[in-house]
């Protein structure tokens, strides 16, 4: 397995099934409908503009296993210093330890940016995902419940965080 940078021209297909695949099986995205193709350039577009990183995984004839990424966690700029992350896995390879070799990559990027805090928003039932992000140093941070409804039953999303010993010297503004 290597990592990459991924890029809308080679891995948008790739991605796009990992997500369908999760809105229409899982919890994993509260969304209902399967994202049309299109849908990626913006997504892909939103990610350079903010120099967030979406690092995948591969398979050595160059498949992609999964993926992760981060983005601005709230629009006002106090929070400047904390993004949001996900980690999405191919169905197929899920439990062979690539969610967590994807977070640790995402990890150090959000050291390199010089980021404070990542957090996680994960459904309750997810275990296995709660279960990587407490492997890796991320503490629950609260609970909304039922926020989200989906598969005909109400949805309690958990907030996971990890504090990061970046940056050195923070600024207002």
């Amino acid at each position: 397995m290597k990592f990459v940078a991924c890029n809308h021209v080679a891995h948008a297909a790739a991605i796009l099934d990992i997500f369908n695949e999760a809105i229409a099986n899982s919890t994993a995205l509260y969304d209902y409908q399967p994202r049309a193709p299109e849908s990626m350039v913006g997504w892909f577009k939103a990610k350079e503009a903010g120099r967030f990183p979406v690092v995948g995984a591969l398979e050595p004839d160059g498949a992609l296993l999964g993926f992760a990424s981060y983005g601005t966690f709230r629009a006002w700029p106090a929070y400047k210093y904390t993004v949001e992350h996900s980690v999405y896995v191919h169905k197929d390879h899920r439990g062979k330890g690539i969610g967590r070799a994807l977070m640790q990559q995402l990890i150090a990027q959000a050291e390199s940016q010089q980021y404070h805090v990542m957090v996680g928003a994960i459904d309750v039932a997810n275990a296995g995902s709660i279960a990587l992000h407490e492997k890796l140093g991320f503490v629950h941070a609260g609970t909304i419940r039922q926020a989200g409804f989906k598969f005909g039953r109400w949805l309690d999303l958990v907030f996971y965080q990890r504090t990061l010993d970046t940056p050195a010297d923070p600024v207002d503004g």
